[in-house]
């Protein structure tokens, strides 16, 4: 599978969003990752619909819309009005999974599955048919810059060998050496924030590639 790049909009610079994510693109990211929390289901409130939409004008990457929200079913249609190519939901955050992904895939756009470090493999048994992507966390939600989980690596590696035509995402902690691991275990899509946004975002891209 080719690998791909997803940097995260939480860690770029909010008062210039707009040349933030032109540069990116013009830096070889292929998708944008963005992270819409409500501060119930993680401690943390970052943006919604209404700023996915500005950015949405001023780019053609594929937006990764990751919601760790409570009860995500109501904010379906709201994030692809703004533009989402693909929807990523917890599997912690609804009691209705297999209805709360039909629903995301019944406005023509991807859907994904995010599992916390704490909940396992299985809970995706029924509904991986469904699924376009699983993203297996690698930090606890709620804030960048956190440090790699290390046993991500092992649900990485049993994803990719149960479902090896399903891309497989990783969040949190993902550098250069990180991201070496995660490759290795089988993801093929990275999430990465502190990194990208922390340097050269054209070296620091292919550096993760």
């Amino acid at each position: 599978m080719n690998i791909h790049i997803a940097p995260s909009l939480l860690s770029a610079d909010f008062s210039d969003l707009k040349n933030e994510v032109i540069n990116i693109e013009k830096a070889g990211a292929t998708h944008l990752h963005l992270d819409v929390m409500d501060g119930a289901f993680v401690p943390n409130i970052t943006f919604g619909k209404d700023v996915i939409s500005a950015i949405r004008k001023h780019t053609k990457l594929i937006f990764d819309i990751h919601m760790m929200v409570e009860n995500p079913e109501r904010y379906i249609k709201d994030m692809v009005d703004a533009g989402a190519n693909s929807i990523t939901i917890h599997a912690e955050s609804t009691k209705h999974l297999d209805r709360a992904i039909n629903l995301i895939k019944s406005y023509g756009v991807k859907a994904c599955v995010a599992l916390n470090p704490a909940t396992p493999i299985s809970v995706v048994e029924n509904v991986a048919y469904l699924l376009d992507m699983i993203l297996v966390m690698s930090v606890n939600p709620g804030f960048g810059g956190q440090k790699f989980i290390p046993q991500a690596l092992d649900k990485i590696q049993k994803l990719r060998e149960l479902y090896p035509d399903i891309d497989i995402e990783v969040d949190g902690g993902i550098n250069d050496k990180t991201a070496k691991l995660a490759k290795t275990a089988g993801a093929n899509v990275l999430v990465a924030g502190s990194y990208v946004f922390g340097g050269d975002y054209k070296q620091r891209i292919e550096s993760l590639k």
